[in-house]
């Protein structure tokens, strides 16, 4: 027998020939007896509907054998039954591996979740988010934080009352600002392309809010063709990480140390931590660098557009 002349044993072939043990063991008994093993049976619609079902799975190659054989129908095409479809498929060998849905479930989920290509210049993606901080006497206090994401520059953090669209929208502008001051011409000039004139939209990157999906907010960013806005998934604060983890050490190393009895103060702080922030401290994500030192600077523009 091969088996014994190859030397393996019983499971190691059976698994070699594709089979399990039991139904090589089962085989190799009737084989014995002389009895001749049934089969392959002769399958006149499969062979009917084969050229047809290789041609419809071809126009879409994402589909199963249940969607081939609804649009085949659809059509007015005869393809028997979805198993047929299935077994026509799997002689062409077209079928998808097992697990593929899973596979490019879980693939879009980290598409959705970062970027096409990371942000390797300044002026591409901005993370924006309101953090809430309670006050002493004057009750709560939303810190509108604005921090970049290629080399995570803190560019303003105003403080308001509310969480309205003009509250949300003073953050973006005053980010305008600060970056226009740092960049020394308008930010609108920096996203075009030198040579094309094209013109590559910042992305600012928000979550899911009621003044984030707001129409004010909408028109704003409609507005300024330079400007394009993001949200992230719902219950994904994950996604906008940056200004998550910016406001965090802004709370615990500055806000919660101190007994702070109204507004002013977190604003005061929130501008002594800019500055900290850009200018003292080293951060992990651009190699232990200052976000001005993170990267050099670069005026040609990148197309990094977003998946949230």
């Amino acid at each position: 027998m091969i088996r014994c002349g190859a030397g393996v044993s019983v499971s190691r072939f059976a698994g070699l020939v594709g089979a399990p043990r039991r139904t090589y063991c089962w085989r190799l008994a009737r084989l014995q007896r002389g009895d001749l093993v049934k089969g392959p049976w002769p399958a006149p619609v499969v062979d009917r509907v084969e050229p047809l079902v290789e041609e419809l799975a071809a126009e879409r190659p994402a589909w199963g054998r249940r969607e081939i054989w609804a649009m085949g129908r659809r059509g007015g095409r005869d393809l028997g039954s979805p198993s047929s479809v299935g077994r026509a498929v799997a002689r062409r060998g077209l079928p998808r591996p097992l697990r593929y849905q899973a596979e490019r479930r879980r693939l879009a989920r980290a598409r959705r979740e970062a970027f096409l290509e990371p942000p390797m210049r300044p002026n591409r993606v901005r993370r924006a988010d309101f953090a809430a901080f309670e006050a002493a006497e004057q009750g709560t206090w939303q810190l509108r934080a604005v921090v970049g994401y290629a080399a995570k520059m803190a560019l303003a953090c105003p403080v308001t009352a509310a969480q309205t669209a003009t509250d949300l929208l003073g953050a973006p502008q005053a980010a305008i600002g600060a970056a226009e001051a740092l960049l020394g011409r308008p930010l609108a000039a920096d996203c075009g392309d030198p040579v094309t004139g094209e013109i590559v939209p910042l992305a600012a990157v928000t979550d899911n809010g009621p003044a984030m999906k707001s129409v004010a907010a909408a028109r704003w960013f409609a507005a300024r063709a330079h400007l394009t806005h993001a949200r992230t998934r719902r219950r994904s604060p994950h996604t906008n990480g940056a200004v998550e983890r910016w406001t965090e050490p802004l709370k615990y190393e500055h806000l919660y140390r101190e007994d702070i009895p109204s507004g002013v103060e977190p604003a005061d702080h929130a501008a002594d931590f800019i500055d900290e922030h850009n200018h003292i401290r080293p951060h992990e994500a651009p190699h232990r660098k200052r976000p001005p030192d993170a990267h050099p600077d670069d005026p040609t523009p990148k197309h990094n557009p977003p998946r949230n």
